[in-house]
């Protein structure tokens, strides 16, 4: 279910999955209506209408991940931090809202969880037999961007030890966000690659979904920051990665290590998570160059066959996440999705690909009821 509601100077798409039973999942895409007014007065009106979102439709929930996209982080990042001081991962990004706004929030809320903050810096979120650990913005100042993301997946593996996990096993998806990516990109791919060969993550066994994107915080120096997500107590045959081979090829064929998608299946519910996902094509070449329409119909069948391999379709995506490497074509794929997905929890940000020649990519996560008494409840 889908729900749209206005509030002063902001609104908010709100996607519920509820079974009747068990844990609520919501996804909310929270935007600021009013592009005139002070950085300030956007981010009071976006933290009020969140205030009122959570006292009222969606009372009783709590918020385990946020993710704040800013237009100028070197002036706002602190400002948001201080402002929300509410117990959750949250991710704090440069990647401006194409609204012309300064400030948009995606918020993930669960019912009848428990949460916590761990020593290990990873945030808990716990019911049944699993516990999902969050992470956000984590970042360091290393000397480039390889080393820098060597850096923080090293660090996030031994964040996992701490909690009886392990990056091939329990880490369900990452997002990488890259300062300059047409420059940083390569130092970060290179990283990657080591680190996962040294954890057992190969193309003969699996890689991870994640979405490579341009994005940075307030401080130039930090090249590279990641956000992430794993869970305790899934089990490998609760995992299947997603392919469309008659889409899309392997990312491996070009170098780089990362899964276009992954059906993780609990008992009650599927989690679908696609990967940041462009006009390719199953040879690893871009399609439509120069072209954002086609480039974005093509996306949209990439995306569609990679759902329907998890039995799923757009009507069970839950949010989506648009990045656009050129801000004029904002007003022509705002459009294009307003046609095919009106209401749908939606934002779309200026974020650089990264390959010059794609012009546009988008990533969604999808929810669908199902049964398996072979699996544990969500």
């Amino acid at each position: 279910m889908i729900q749209h509601i206005d509030y002063t100077n902001a609104n908010a798409d709100v996607f519920a999955f509820d079974r009747g039973e068990g844990v609520k999942e919501y996804h909310a895409i929270m935007h600021v209506t009013d592009c005139r007014l002070t950085f300030h007065a956007q981010q009071d009106a976006l933290m009020n209408a969140y205030q009122q979102l959570i006292d009222g439709e969606l009372k009783g929930t709590v918020a385990v991940f946020k993710r704040y996209f800013l237009s100028d982080a070197a002036n706002q990042a602190d400002e948001v931090a201080v402002a929300d001081s509410s117990d959750c991962a949250k991710s704090i990004v440069e990647q401006a809202p194409l609204d012309g706004t300064k400030i948009a929030l995606w918020v993930y809320l669960l019912t009848d969880v428990e949460t916590r903050p761990l020593a290990s810096e990873l945030f808990e979120v716990r019911h049944g037999a699993y516990r999902h650990l969050w992470n956000a913005s984590a970042h360091n100042m290393a000397a480039n961007s390889e080393y820098q993301m060597r850096l923080l997946f090293n660090e996030y593996v031994m964040q996992l030890a701490q909690e009886g996990c392990t990056l091939e096993a329990n880490c369900m998806r990452t997002w990488l966000f890259v300062n300059d990516i047409d420059l940083n990109y390569g130092g970060v791919v290179r990283a990657r690659n080591q680190v996962f060969f040294t954890q057992g993550l190969t193309n003969s066994t699996h890689f991870i979904a994640s979405t490579g994107i341009g994005g940075r915080m307030h401080d130039p120096n930090v090249l590279t920051m990641m956000d992430n997500y794993a869970v305790d107590g899934i089990k490998k045959e609760q995992i299947t990665y997603l392919y469309a081979p008659t889409h899309l090829n392997r990312t491996s064929d070009y170098g780089v290590s990362f899964e276009r998608g992954t059906r993780v299946d609990y008992g009650d519910r599927r989690h679908v998570l696609i990967s940041g996902t462009a006009s390719i094509n199953n040879k690893g070449m871009v399609v439509h160059q120069k072209d954002v329409v086609k480039q974005t119909h093509r996306m949209w069948e990439n995306v569609e066959a990679l759902l329907s391999e998890a039995d799923c379709t757009f009507d069970d995506v839950a949010q989506m996440i648009v990045y656009l490497r050129d801000g004029s074509d904002y007003a022509v794929v705002k459009e294009l999705f307003q046609e095919r997905f009106p209401n749908k929890p939606l934002v779309i940000v200026r974020a650089a690909v990264c390959r010059p020649d794609w012009l546009i990519e988008m990533e969604c996560i999808a929810m669908k009821a199902i049964d398996n008494e072979s699996f544990g409840k969500f």
